[in-house]
């Protein structure tokens, strides 16, 4: 039995949005939640940020962002979006005229940022930019750069104000008849950026971006991350999303798929079950996990792996997974496939006959798949 199978317990009723594309990528409606990230690069630097996007884009990226500050940047624009495998968004602070470049250079989605792009009239000039040039457009609403009104109204940063902000934006872009747009109300605060979200999907059938703002370093990014955006996603909201980590980029798109992955909403490459080992282990999981985590890192195949110490779980987890390896003392354990008890392995082969076979059974997946569409 396969673990993605679905049950009623573990189904996720999403969002009805409207639907828009971002370059070939469709974001909301039935579309898969799209996972971005954004490259931090100069960005003027064209070579060494068309290696940091194409890095991200195998780690599966589905959207790359791109800082666009200065005239330098979207010069540069042209050629990074020439060269890119995903659709790049031009991130725009302060200066309108950047996100009108931008568009002019191939931008697929222009992010600009309601509390400093400047008045309504300059928001009109990007709209059209956008529209000439077949751009959408996300409105990303901050916390951290709400409008001077919006704070004087309601004193602090809050989800009223975030929400206000937002739909603020929505109406000038309707009213300039723009619907290829989406949104996105960030805070660093979890609390914050959940009840500005929570309200906006009730405010709006525009397709929502989800990210914690800030959310820190690897460790402490990822927890806050985890919670605030798998919380979210629990709900049903959500159709595109950013980790944002004081990492590499890289690491933003793992740890995107891997919210995703836990919450059955997308399944790319291996997701590994493993304990967190004990005096049980009948060899070292901790080891074993981190080196079968570097070299399965090439399959892109959904599938699953479970590497369980001893046979207390082993076998129950075994069942549930296309791979299995459950520790058994002696120095070798049981291999199981498909849920089945199949041979014994000395633990001294584990990691490379479990690469083995992990990749022969992501093989027989991606056939099996092509049959089906084949049909």
């Amino acid at each position: 039995m396969s673990l993605h199978a679905i049950r009623p317990w573990r189904q996720i009723d999403r969002r009805t949005s409207r639907q828009i594309h971002v370059g070939p990528v469709p974001i909301g409606g039935d579309a898969p939640i799209a996972v971005q990230t954004m490259t931090n690069t100069d960005s003027s630097d064209i070579a060494a940020t068309v290696a940091q996007v194409q890095a991200c884009a195998e780690a599966g990226a589905d959207i790359v962002r791109v800082s666009t500050p200065d005239e330098s940047s979207t010069k540069a624009l042209k050629e990074v979006v020439r060269e890119s495998p995903v659709p790049i968004v031009a991130d725009i602070h302060f200066h309108y005229k950047r996100a009108i470049e931008a568009a002019e250079a191939g931008a697929a989605c222009l992010r600009i940022n309601p509390g400093n792009i400047g008045n309504a009239d300059r928001v009109r000039e990007v709209i059209k930019a956008a529209k000439d040039h077949g751009c959408s457009i996300r409105i990303g609403v901050n916390a951290g750069s709400l409008e001077k009104h919006l704070l004087e109204k309601y004193a602090e940063p809050c989800p009223e104000a975030m929400i206000e902000s937002g739909l603020d934006h929505i109406r000038i872009l309707e009213d300039n008849d723009f619907q290829e747009y989406k949104i996105s109300c960030k805070a660093s605060d979890v609390f914050l950026a959940a009840a500005a979200y929570q309200g906006l999907a009730e405010a709006t059938d525009a397709p929502i971006h989800l990210g914690i703002t800030e959310a820190g370093g690897l460790v402490s990014g990822t927890i806050k991350s985890a919670i605030g955006l798998g919380n979210l996603l629990w709900m049903g909201i959500g159709d595109t999303i950013r980790v944002s980590l004081s990492a590499d980029p890289v690491e933003e798109v793992k740890v995107g798929y891997e919210i995703l992955k836990s919450l059955g909403l997308r399944h790319r490459g291996v997701n590994i079950i493993s304990c967190p080992s004990c005096a049980r282990q009948g060899f070292d999981v901790i080891k074993t996990v981190e080196a079968l985590e570097g070299r399965l890192e090439h399959i892109k195949t959904p599938m699953s792996l479970s590497i369980i110490g001893c046979v207390v779980n082993g076998p129950g987890e075994a069942l549930m997974t296309d791979v299995g390896f459950t520790g058994g003392g002696a120095g070798s354990g049981m291999v199981y496939l498909a849920g089945k008890q199949d041979h014994k392995l000395s633990n001294e082969k584990m990691v490379d006959h479990i690469v083995e076979l992990v990749e022969k059974r992501a093989a027989e997946i991606d056939a099996q798949a092509d049959d089906v569409a084949a049909e």
